[in-house]
């Protein structure tokens, strides 16, 4: 253990304690389950915990309860990932929840035992199920019911947690040596093994298709499960930072964190490199640049594969970062969203903006790498001797661990959901070569189990006219204004620790301002920009972006950091300090106002706003004369 680290560990269980103390361990209202009555609960007396608020439906977004029991949790839509309605399959099979009661049961936290999901009018609604053996609560995976995991032991919370803070720090010192040594090379391996067959799937049968769907969901597990270990390990090396630099500075600086929590050598950073190298090609071929010149991203391919040497750019360029890259949708956990594996359009569209803007990667890069070299010289300043040794290996394991937050998308959120949709889209196109269906990717609009059946025998479901209702289903979903959260909301819900990357306890307090034509969020990254807006709610719209605008979004993952090279600011209706979009706004050093909930329809594309990344203000100073954007509408 490195030095310090012992006392350090002290510091870091108070935390985790503090959570416990604080978190999901009182037990709430018990209500029979009327969903079964295969749970015999004992009856518990109510909790003493006061009900902050409660919202159980109503005319403009009702709520099918499943039993009394689920209106007792706090459920907050997942507008981080899944901002749009959900498709049948990925709700059965795609979900980044159906690992957590693995993740729960592995760390050992006292504060929850599941988390559980909730399909409401189309959206995602997740719970987390205290660890409490008083808490039989129903849920659903693969298309069964099952009981939420709590433990049987009614003692387990209050004896769990030792255990937690012991394990914790050895993930934070060790993971990223994992990581590379270990990890990264069994989720290459199983990307290839789905790849290699993949290229092959024209000389598949249906039933092998099918069995390398169960394979896909097999490496999809064990991904996310991998997803969960990284993520508890960065949790440790993050609270130990924070808990350190109290301890040496007398003060946590947010700031000079998040700074050093950036990476300047991720797979998003390989990614942009590649597209730079593909701009500085074109801008330097007279050829090239000619047909980069076009409009639309049709013009341009239609341009290039008009010259040999256009031809040859497609190939020895665009080809390739596909297939290196291409593992992504814009939305990136939904299976319904083609992947730029697919597409071909996104990446011209991102070369010619880069043309466009004259985007320069090393500068960027060097930036980036001196203001993290700043930051890190910045924390030890002024310290000497034991404080000196503890604050710098304490930022050591910090700065081995910000790489994984980009990366891990890279393998897990992107990588491991767009291969299973590939998989899905093979067994597609059989079923269109059959004449069971009309689209491949119509298969999105069935469940698990009825795919399952009809690859079984084609009669055995009405496909189309399932695929058609359900289709109807989704588009009637977009009338619905979801909001942030349903069920009842205690004190204790709210501290659940991960409903900080949903922009909680601060969404749920959050009152309407009084300013006309001023929003809050939640300040993501400080600073102060003016600039036209430019709201973007789909992928077709990235084109749009033009340089020093400020982007207004639901929500960003790594598919959007193409984007964060020309803007100037950002508005986004999800997430916290610790989500995406706020640390990618730190990583490239524009202001962000984040968790606005509903600044996509308070912001108009052209609009003139102020972005106030430092107290978490939106201010619309001039509007355009343009009909209101609208997420639910577009």
């Amino acid at each position: 253990m490195v030095a310090g680290a012992a006392g350090e560990q002290k510091k870091c269980r108070s935390i985790v304690t503090d959570w416990v103390v604080h978190g999901l361990r009182r037990p709430l209202v018990y209500h029979r389950s009327s969903m079964t009555d295969t749970h015999v609960a004992p009856q518990i007396p109510a909790a003493a915990e006061p009900v902050l608020d409660q919202f159980l439906g109503d005319e403009k977004f009702p709520i099918e309860w499943d039993s009394e029991r689920e209106k007792d949790l706090l459920w907050v839509f997942d507008d981080l990932h899944c901002p749009h309605p959900l498709s049948p399959m990925f709700y059965e099979i795609g979900g980044w929840w159906l690992t957590c009661d693995h993740m729960f049961r592995r760390f050992g936290t006292p504060f929850a035992a599941d988390w559980i999901t909730k399909n409401v009018n189309g959206y995602l609604y997740t719970a987390a199920v205290p660890a409490d053996a008083s808490w039989p609560v129903d849920a659903m995976e693969y298309g069964a019911r099952y009981g939420a995991r709590v433990p049987l032991d009614p003692e387990y919370s209050g004896r769990i947690g030792k255990y937690l803070d012991a394990v914790l720090p050895v993930y934070g010192e060790g993971f990223a040596t994992w990581w590379h040594d270990r990890l990264v090379p069994e989720m290459r391996r199983n990307f290839e093994f789905l790849e290699e067959v993949l290229d092959r799937q024209d000389s598949l049968t249906l039933p092998e298709l099918a069995v390398l769907l169960e394979d896909a969901i097999d490496v999809h597990d064990r991904h996310w499960k991998i997803h969960w270990m990284l993520n508890f390990a960065q949790l440790s090396a993050t609270l130990n930072l924070r808990s350190v630099m109290d301890k040496t500075h007398g003060r946590v600086d947010d700031a000079l964190l998040g700074r050093l929590q950036n990476s300047a050598n991720d797979r998003n950073w390989d990614s942009i490199k590649a597209l730079w190298e593909m701009k500085e090609e074109a801008r330097a071929d007279s050829e090239l640049a000619l047909a980069f010149s076009h409009d639309t991203a049709k013009e341009i391919i239609a341009a290039l594969g008009r010259s040999e040497r256009g031809q040859r750019f497609i190939a020895e360029r665009i080809k390739p970062y596909q297939k290196e890259f291409g593992w992504h949708a814009v939305w990136s956990h939904e299976f319904i969203f083609p992947t730029v594996y697919e597409k071909v359009e996104p990446v011209i569209e991102i070369v010619r903006g880069y043309i466009e803007t004259d985007y320069d990667y090393p500068q960027t890069m060097g930036a980036l790498k001196a203001d993290i070299d700043a930051a890190s010289q910045e924390i030890v300043a002024g310290l000497e001797g034991d404080p000196l040794e503890e604050m710098s290996a304490a930022n050591k394991v910090n700065l081995l661990m910000a790489p994984l937050t980009p990366d891990h998308h890279f393998y897990i959120d992107q990588g491991a959901n767009a291969h299973v949709r590939l998989v899905l889209v093979a067994i597609g196109k059989k079923l269109v070569s059959l004449g069971t269906i009309d689209e491949p990717d119509d298969v999105m609009f069935l469940r698990y189990n009825e795919l399952r059946a009809l690859i079984g025998d084609q009669s055995a479901v009405d496909a189309r006219a399932t695929i058609t209702e359900r289709k109807a289903e989704r588009e009637r979903s977009y009338t619905f204004r979801p909001p942030a959260w349903i069920g009842t909301a205690t004190q204790s819900q709210l501290d659940f620790p991960y409903l900080t990357n949903w922009g909680f306890p601060e969404k749920f307090y959050r009152k309407e301002g009084e300013i006309a034509g001023q929003f809050k969020g939640i300040g993501g990254s400080p600073g102060v920009v003016e600039g036209i807006a430019c709201v973007v709610l789909r992928e077709d719209q990235f084109d749009e972006v033009r340089a020093g605008d400020i982007l207004v979004c639901h929500m960003t993952n790594p598919a959007w950091v193409v984007l964060f090279t020309k803007i100037g600011g950002l508005v986004s209706n999800a997430g916290g300090l610790t989500a995406h979009p706020a640390v990618l706004s730190r990583e490239f050093g524009i202001p962000a106002v984040v968790g606005t909930q509903d600044g996509t329809e308070r912001v108009n594309t052209g609009d003139r706003i102020r972005v106030d990344g430092t107290t978490g203000t939106v201010d619309v100073l001039e509007a355009a004369a343009q009909p209101k954007n609208d997420l639910f509408t577009a």
